[in-house]
């Protein structure tokens, strides 16, 4: 039995944080884990940025209503589903997500929380558990699936070692160049047929 498990910024829509900083004109917001490997570092600078210019969650999601998936994700995602299950797994948020979830069909999202006061600023983030992505794909495979894994950051490396096929997609030439050993693909049809070929 297997399952597909795909990262969602970067490989099915843009990276919601990269759409931010440009609407928003606040360019250190551009970082993302192709970036930065270490996630808590990275969401508590990107809160703390938030927080000194003065946005609120409902700033940040208007900026995401504007975002849609990237050409042919979609289509992509339903041709896969009709072959498999498949589970998006992701760092971002709930709150964040919603839209894009719509946008793509309703697939299964696992993601985190954020904290939110009455004034409507984010004021934590609530991590699903530790190693999120390699944790959900450890505990598939302890109930008897075998796991297909594919995304394009530092954050996906794990999922994608652990299981039994996995590939990055769109990554960034340096995450490319250290794990050789990854297939690397750029568009989805190849991706597709990688997938299909591990099933």
């Amino acid at each position: 039995m297997n399952v597909v498990c795909l990262d969602m910024e970067g490989v099915l829509v843009p990276e919601i944080w990269i759409a931010f900083a440009e609407a928003s004109g606040i360019p250190e917001l551009r970082k993302t884990t192709r970036d930065e490997p270490d996630y808590d570092k990275l969401m508590n600078f990107r809160l703390d940025t938030l927080r000194d210019h003065g946005l609120k969650l409902a700033d940040v999601q208007a900026i995401i209503n504007t975002i849609d998936p990237l050409p042919g994700a979609k289509e992509f995602l339903d041709e896969l589903r009709k072959k498999t299950q498949v589970i998006i797994l992701s760092d971002t948020f709930t709150q964040f997500a919603s839209p894009l979830v719509a946008k793509l069909g309703y697939p299964t999202i696992f993601c985190n929380e954020l904290e939110v006061d009455q004034e409507g600023n984010i004021t934590d983030f609530i991590m699903r558990c530790p190693k999120s992505k390699l944790t959900t794909v450890k505990g598939l495979q302890s109930i008897g699936f075998d796991t297909i894994a594919a995304g394009d950051s530092f954050n996906d490396l794990a999922m994608i070692q652990a299981s039994k096929a996995g590939f990055l997609f769109r990554s960034t030439e340096a995450i490319k160049a250290s794990y050789p050993d990854i297939p690397a693909f750029e568009e989805f049809s190849d991706l597709f047929d990688g997938i299909c070929a591990a099933l």
